[in-house]
């Protein structure tokens, strides 16, 4: 075995120490991500999720790997946000009506009635307005990454046929776990219950609830229009889908691993859409043919009139009153 003089031993030390120097600022260290996502397997978000992880192990050399826990395996998602704020999980894809609870921004996002159309919501998405709300997480424990199309979601009932406002007195209409939600419900004269997205089915086959509102690919995809054969296009929210990382495990990158991590959320969100748009068109073929009764000539006006207390109460909120007020100023 061969002895080192000490010239030799300290150019090793040097070289040791220069190596372990680039192997810190560089983020080489492995590291699995765990993230989360309530719906199934096979959903777009889920896919784009994964498509996300084989983009970043194929740009970190598989360094980084992302772990995409499906179908509620890390909870319901008002567990799996609160989890993610502490880092207890990396990265999570969660509707903005319950992250709102955390992040002022998004519930603005998920004002009733706030875009016109499908295509003005990705256009503000797309632009400055959607890049400075992603940038607006970081006081609360997140980083915004990208969003995620969920189409529009509309209100659906195993009662009665929906046409008016009137047509919802007293029905008892599943919400996210959000106060929001509740007040647009209750504004409309129907009951909200706030519910678990995993307990809907249970609840509509039960009785426990009459109805819920979601977009097609939750209708179907969940099995909830076997028991709601009702289904109102009210259209009424477009609020996307948002992909967060813990601001913890953000910290634990180098920024060149940021950036990758970044280029791949947005890459995923174009993948997303794409499949999303499919799945939309399938999900409304398969209620069709099921016998699901669609009421689409639905006058909105009194259902956006019934609106105006929580955009009074919205409007308090200077910051709020102002992104709306963009956000509706977008041709």
């Amino acid at each position: 075995m061969p002895v080192l003089n000490r010239a030799e031993l300290s150019r090793t030390g040097v070289i040791f120490v220069a190596l372990l120097l680039a192997v810190c600022a560089t983020g080489v260290a492995a590291r699995e991500f765990r993230a989360a996502d309530t719906q199934a397997e096979d959903y777009p978000t889920v896919q784009a999720l994964r498509y996300m992880g084989a983009l970043i192990a194929e740009r970190t050399g598989g360094r980084h790997e992302v772990k995409v826990f499906h179908s509620r395996q890390l909870g319901e998602e008002k567990e799996t946000i609160e989890q993610t704020r502490v880092g207890a999980i990396d990265l999570n894809r969660t509707n903005v009506a319950l992250i709102g609870n955390f992040v002022p921004a998004m519930n603005v996002l998920a004002m009733p009635f706030l875009f016109r159309s499908i295509e003005h919501m990705q256009k503000v998405l797309d632009g400055p307005i959607g890049s400075e709300i992603l940038g607006s997480f970081e006081p609360y424990g997140f980083v915004g990454l990208a969003f995620y199309d969920s189409g529009a979601r509309s209100i659906y009932n195993g009662v009665r046929p929906i046409r008016g406002v009137a047509d919802l007195r007293g029905l008892r209409i599943r919400v996210q776990q959000s106060e929001l939600m509740s007040e647009m419900i209750r504004s409309l004269g129907a009951e909200p219950v706030e519910m678990p997205y995993g307990q809907v089915l249970t609840g509509l086959a039960n009785h426990l609830i009459d109805g819920a509102e979601n977009n097609w690919p939750s209708f179907v995809t969940t099995d909830h229009y076997k028991h709601a054969g009702h289904l109102a296009l009210t259209e009424h929210t477009m609020s996307p889908e948002v992909l967060v990382i813990s601001l913890k495990a953000w910290k634990s990158l180098s920024a060149d691993d940021q950036q990758i991590f970044r280029e791949a959320a947005a890459r995923s969100g174009r993948f997303m859409r794409e499949k999303w748009h499919d799945l939309e068109e399938q999900s409304q073929h398969k209620a069709e043919a099921a016998g699901i009764t669609v009421a689409r000539d639905i006058d909105r006006k009194p259902f956006e009139d019934a609106m105006a207390a929580i955009y009074a109460k919205a409007g308090r909120d200077p910051a709020a009153a102002a992104l709306i007020e963009r956000i509706r100023k977008v041709e």
